[in-house]
């Protein structure tokens, strides 16, 4: 059996990214937080960021919602591509379908973190939830 790898570059990317907006929210929360007068470490126990957020400024918020959402719906998308690599499918559908999907998360990422008016916001989520939704169904039909 060989594996496909071309549509399994998405996915890299994708967690890439994930990465990079870890980050930024690092670099965008904590001197939110100073600037707020909160103090993580005196926080009481179990207390998680986002008890702080009424505190925060907007766009802090923002980025800390889009990590959020980077670590729920591509939970589907990764071992989605994972399994059409594994089934064999290099098709130029699937492949394209995979990179639809990763680059309209980072639009959306840099929408929401920066912007984030809900209709456009929604408009790239539901845009990359159709190619998700397909890449699904293509893994379904493959797997059966």
């Amino acid at each position: 059996m060989q594996i496909e790898t071309a549509i399994l570059a998405p996915a890299a990317v994708l967690a890439g990214w994930t990465m990079i907006v870890f980050l930024w929210l690092l670099a965008r929360r904590i001197p939110a937080f100073a600037a707020a007068g909160v103090k993580l470490g005196e926080m009481p126990a179990g207390a998680r960021g986002g008890d702080g957020e009424e505190q925060m400024p907007a766009k802090a918020n923002w980025i800390s919602h889009n990590y959020t959402h980077l670590v729920e719906q591509p939970t589907v998308f990764y071992p989605v591509v994972i399994m059409l690599a594994l089934m064999g499918d290099n098709s130029a559908l699937s492949v394209n379908l995979a990179w639809g999907y990763a680059g309209v998360r980072v639009l959306h990422s840099l929408w929401q973190a920066n912007v984030n008016t809900i209709p456009v916001r929604f408009g790239l989520f539901a845009l990359s939830s159709l190619c998700l939704i397909t890449l699904a169904a293509r893994a379904v039909m493959q797997a059966l």
